[in-house]
């Protein structure tokens, strides 16, 4: 594996961890290598430690034992990059504020300057049936990509997928959101 794409993975991957984006065994990260492959966190990854040990090199085309051992959300990512030729980097999070928020609104209009100028409105997806909502996931969160031009998608109570063709952007972009929800909270009780 690249030495340099893990080391990044690495980096971003601690720095969501650290900002509680991530749990212990909770959330998911990858890169995709070619049209065909991609890397994602094992099952058993603590990302606060990521290494090329904890990371799964899959083949689309081959699903051999390491599918077994790849994190649970690799269905979504393996669906959003056959279907976004420019995701390069996917992530599942669950940053707190902006998954709070997420339980009592639509979407998210972002009040400061960063969130306004950098997201803009963030529509919130409610899955609805949460019984069959891991199942749907691999199918609808790509088709919400391809309807709509964003990379980000805020999950009703499940938290947000993101991607994007550089991971500091990916990142940048996942904590202004939090930001911006957490100063809409906050704004709230003033």
């Amino acid at each position: 594996m690249d030495k340099h794409l893990i080391e990044d993975i690495k980096h971003v991957s601690l720095s969501l961890f650290n900002k509680n984006f991530f749990g212990v065994y909770h959330g998911s990260i990858s890169a995709r290598l070619s049209n065909h492959s991609f890397i994602i966190n094992s099952k058993d990854t603590i990302l606060d430690e990521v290494n090329e040990e904890s990371l799964v090199k899959l083949d689309c085309h081959k699903r051999d034992y390491r599918w077994t051992m790849a994190n649970a959300d690799v269905h979504i990512h393996e669906h959003i990059y056959e279907t976004i030729p420019n995701a390069k980097y996917i992530s599942y999070t669950m940053p707190p504020y902006a998954t709070a928020y997420s339980l009592k609104h639509g979407k998210v209009s972002p009040q400061d300057f960063f969130g306004k100028k950098i997201l803009g409105e963030v529509i919130i997806y409610d899955p609805k049936n949460i019984d069959d909502w891991l199942e749907r996931a691999p199918y609808e969160i790509p088709q919400f990509f391809q309807k709509h031009d964003t990379h980000l998608l805020l999950i009703k109570g499940f938290g947000l997928i993101s991607y994007d063709r550089d991971i500091t952007e990916m990142a940048k972009k996942i904590s202004i959101l939090e930001n911006s929800c957490r100063l809409l909270a906050l704004s709230a009780n003033i």
